[in-house]
């Protein structure tokens, strides 16, 4: 009886023992989950903060570059890309400021570019005031015709980007149109596939307006398509002769393919350009932030239209809205 009374005690002590080390390891990895999402909450935000000020930093070279005057090309500083660097380093400009190794701004790395939008092709263009764009339309299909799309897709793109933009009262079907796409992946809704919308991705653009192509910053198969008597081979020695010296106006690049000089007005053509496109990244500790903006610079004003925010090691992304 002794022997049976004392192996229940024992066995009651086990049970007691492992419930408690079950509770204090539970508790445990709470605390532990706690101060993990909390620190990388704090990343997060402090990634956002540096970004912000990113951003601002890109929109003052923007607004420099733009005090300087003349045409807008690859040789201004804007188009310089920062490769990744350490936070301390702009911290830290004075000459013998020490920086601490463990301080977090000494484990942050920044890194991003300025790209110009109107170096591509603006889908906006395609309808003007409710009808297609004979001149956008013949640029896209010469463009789809050299990167091997079919042709389909890019008629229902005209036809389902005329029907969102047509607002007009009259319109019966007006519940039926598609929403009108903000971003250039948003495209897929007026009927491009995913497939094309890849390839097509690093040649085209969604803008708020219908804008021309600047010449000094277009790749050679925009070129080849936005210009009517241009071939491929003529557009290819645009883009190798504008790295030594950029076109000051259109009548500079109409000197280098006299036979397509006349195809050039300042409808569809530019030296300049009012919208860039702003990429920034940060990386810091276990947490990767990007962030993506368009802004729109008109004289010294340079507006923000809208930013992405996406983060890696962190499942979390934001939009903020317009600015």
């Amino acid at each position: 009886m002794r022997v049976r009374n004392a192996g229940a005690a024992l066995l009651a002590a086990m049970l007691t023992v492992a419930l408690v080390a079950t509770m204090a390891a539970a508790a445990l990895w709470q605390q532990w989950r706690s101060v993990e999402v909390e620190t990388a909450e704090r990343a997060r935000v402090q990634s956002l903060w540096v970004l912000t000020g990113a951003l601002d930093w890109a929109r003052l070279i923007l607004r420099e570059d733009a005090r300087s005057g003349g045409a807008d090309h690859l040789g201004e500083p804007w188009a310089v890309p920062l490769e990744e660097a350490r936070l301390s380093t702009f911290l830290a400009a004075e000459k013998g400021v020490a920086t601490n190794t463990e301080d977090t701004a000494n484990q942050a790395f920044l890194s991003g570019y300025i790209s110009d939008l109107q170096g591509r092709m603006n889908v906006l263009n395609l309808v003007e005031n409710g009808k297609p764009s004979e001149p956008a339309v013949r640029a896209f299909a010469k463009l789809f015709e050299k990167l091997g799309l079919p042709r389909t897709e890019l008629v229902a793109l005209v036809e389902n980007l005329r029907f969102a933009q047509d607002t007009s009262p009259n319109n019966g079907s007006s519940r039926l149109a598609p929403l009108m796409p903000q971003r250039v992946g948003q495209l897929q809704w007026l009927g491009l596939s995913t497939r094309s919308l890849a390839i097509l991705g690093p040649f085209i653009t969604l803008l708020p307006m219908r804008t021309p192509v600047n010449l000094n910053t277009a790749s050679a198969p925009v070129l080849f398509a936005t210009i009517p008597g241009l071939d491929m081979a003529q557009a290819e020695r645009l883009v190798s002769i504008r790295q030594l010296a950029h076109f000051r106006t259109l009548a500079d690049a109409g000197k280098i393919v006299p036979d397509a000089a006349g195809d050039l007005n300042e409808t569809l053509h530019s030296v300049n350009s009012r919208f860039f496109e702003i990429h920034g990244r940060l990386r810091l500790d276990q947490t990767v932030v990007d962030e993506r903006s368009v802004v729109q610079r008109d004289g010294l004003s340079v507006k923000t239209l809208w930013r992405d925010r996406g983060s890696q090691g962190i499942q979390s992304a934001q939009t903020a809205p317009l600015q």
